[in-house]
């Protein structure tokens, strides 16, 4: 797919799943404009901050003029009910769910014609384990924030979601049960999700809005009952 001059913004884009998704846009030919907190070669700063992200979006469109592509994909902080505070509570919102929404609306007068939105959910939008309160509230919300944009910005923007389910940054090749249990077979890397979302940033996706692609290697599909098919419950 060829993204030669498109202007791609991503959050948390120098680690991980989102530098996997800013290094394709670039063999793409697209200029990126990444922010993350991590110190490096982009813009550095927190995304919970209202004041960062509007000098982050006054700095991409001061340089590129427009946004063809944002990419929500900064990570929240993940704590559960027992430990975590009111204020990290807020916090892991604020970068999962309300930075989203606030570059959504600081580039609204600067997408250009064919631009797309994708946010980066989780399939613990829809699942969970114990103590993740934090992270699967993030999740879930720009998960919503999702079709809500998709109907509020229509015929201007498209605007998806994607729920990677366990995806291993360091592209680790597991075997045994960590394979087999998934029904794909093996354990996910970064490029499953990046391939998935320059598809739907891309001419190919044209006719997909408002919707949620989980790429969990059908984890979320599988039913599973102590005793059935080698399963076993021990608490």
């Amino acid at each position: 797919m060829d993204f030669k001059n498109k202007t791609v913004v991503i959050t948390g884009g120098a680690q991980g799943i989102g530098r996997c998704i800013a290094e394709e846009f670039q063999k793409a030919g697209a200029h990126v404009c990444v922010i993350d907190k991590q110190q490096g070669d982009h813009f550095v700063g927190d995304i919970s901050d209202k004041g960062t992200l509007e000098r982050f979006a006054t700095e991409v469109i001061g340089q590129y003029g427009h946004v063809d592509f944002l990419i929500n994909n900064a990570l929240p902080l993940m704590k559960g009910i027992y430990e975590c505070t009111y204020e990290e509570f807020q916090y892991a919102l604020s970068v999962g769910v309300t930075a989203a929404f606030y570059l959504s609306k600081l580039f609204l007068p600067h997408f250009a014609e064919g631009a797309a939105i994708v946010n980066i959910s989780s399939s613990r939008d829809r699942m969970s384990q114990p103590q993740t309160e934090s992270y699967t509230a993030a999740k879930g919300g720009i998960a919503a924030l999702t079709h809500a944009l998709a109907v509020s910005l229509a015929g201007k923007v498209r605007v998806n979601s994607i729920s990677p389910g366990w995806i291993d940054t360091a592209y680790t090749v597991y075997d045994g049960p960590d394979a087999v249990q998934q029904p794909a077979g093996r354990v996910g890397n970064p490029m499953d999700i990046a391939n998935m979302v320059l598809y739907l940033c891309s001419d190919k996706a044209t006719f997909i809005t408002g919707e949620n692609i989980c790429i969990d290697g059908g984890m979320t599909r599988q039913m599973i009952y102590h005793g059935d098919h080698g399963w076993k419950l021990e608490p």
